[in-house]
């Protein structure tokens, strides 16, 4: 019998990522939606991980017998003094398009030299289990904000987030490559390890 996790998103592009991370030959991974939660969950922490958190435990107070999984994501760009960072979804308002929230941040990064331009992406996950126990991980990639948007693969910030090492946007490689580097990859295989040890103990 698969193992329960409700996962605090609606957006498919993230349970995508978490089922192809996870695996869902051991796993039955859910949207909030999917398992009819329909709740309003003020994220007013002042970290990736409290907002994170904040979500899991909403979850976890309404849901029955299944591991409640949550992450909260963002960019950081060290120029702008670490923005939009825990604000990264609402950056310019929630409805505005990412499109014109990259093209707002390359344009406040005009003139900034490449050795300047450093950002990170951040995720924490965290995970709260039926007992009541409780496990949160972070997970970072570095990088630089490019000059312009490049690739179609990724969503959000991708395009305008370039590797150091490969000078191409998360956007721009093959979704393989990037769950195994990006700090979501990273973070959901920390949980998973998180989720294995618990289920190990209460064996």
């Amino acid at each position: 019998m698969k193992t329960k996790i409700i996962f605090a998103t609606g957006n498919k592009n993230k349970l995508r990522e978490i089922k192809e991370i996870l695996g869902e030959e051991k796993y039955d991974i859910v949207t909030m939606k999917e398992a009819g939660i329909d709740i309003d969950i003020v994220e007013d922490g002042k970290t990736f991980e409290e907002n994170s958190l904040i979500k899991s435990r909403a979850i976890a107070a309404v849901a029955k017998d299944a591991i409640v999984l949550a992450d909260d994501s963002g960019l950081e760009i060290d120029a702008l003094n670490k923005e939009p960072g825990i604000y990264s979804a609402r950056y310019m308002g929630e409805d505005t398009s990412y499109d014109i929230k990259n093209a707002n941040l390359i344009e406040r990064l005009d003139g900034v030299e490449k050795q300047d331009r450093s950002a990170r992406f951040v995720c924490a996950v965290s995970a709260v289990f039926p007992d009541g126990k409780e496990a949160v991980v972070r997970g970072t990639i570095e990088g630089y904000i490019g000059w312009e948007p490049m690739g179609e693969n990724g969503f959000g910030y991708d395009p305008i987030f370039y590797l150091w090492d490969k000078d191409v946007s998360t956007a721009s490689i093959s979704p393989e490559e990037k769950n195994a580097i990006s700090h979501r990859g990273q973070a959901l295989r920390m949980i998973k390890e998180e989720i294995i040890k618990h289920e190990n103990i209460s064996c």
